[in-house]
């Protein structure tokens, strides 16, 4: 199966991408993600490898700020079994859980690409991240919105 492409969100007052190159191996684990579309995108449909457009959300200028790749497997997401973290869920288990994610590997910290440049993009006006109502942290990119957006992040 050909490599995919997804677009990621995470806020920076989180985890942001300079958190992420600090991390051991410029790695996190994407934790927290608590919609089932996001992580059944994580369990069943993200491949090692596969790359990550590392975005920041929920912030003052949200935007692209990066590009990653996926290296690991999905798995359980530890903090859904802590009574003390935000994403915990009473109704996990260890033996069924209910949330998975999977590790992200920053590959390279790009110029920034806010909403707006994204959005007045003609070849972009499908992309799902656009969309009216899009709420989902995690969405597929296609090969052509990726060939737009590498042109994007050439541009001075």
């Amino acid at each position: 199966m050909p490599q995919q492409i997804w677009l990621m969100k995470s806020e920076p007052n989180e985890v942001s991408i300079d958190d992420v190159l600090a991390m051991p191996n410029q790695t996190v684990a994407w934790t927290g993600v608590r919609n089932y579309q996001a992580r059944n995108f994580m369990m069943r449909e993200m491949k090692l490898n596969d790359i990550v457009l590392f975005y920041h959300s929920s912030c003052p200028q949200p935007g692209i700020v990066g590009l990653a790749k996926v290296v690991s497997a999905a798995y359980p997401d530890e903090t859904q079994f802590d009574p003390t973290s935000k994403y915990f869920d009473i109704k996990a288990t260890a033996e069924k859980p209910r949330w998975f994610h999977v590790d992200v590997q920053i590959t390279q910290k790009t110029r920034w690409i806010g909403l707006n440049e994204l959005r007045n993009e003609p070849l972009l006006s499908g992309m799902r991240l656009l969309a009216k109502g899009n709420r989902l942290s995690i969405t597929p990119v296609s090969v052509d919105e990726w060939r737009v957006i590498k042109h994007l992040l050439n541009k001075s």
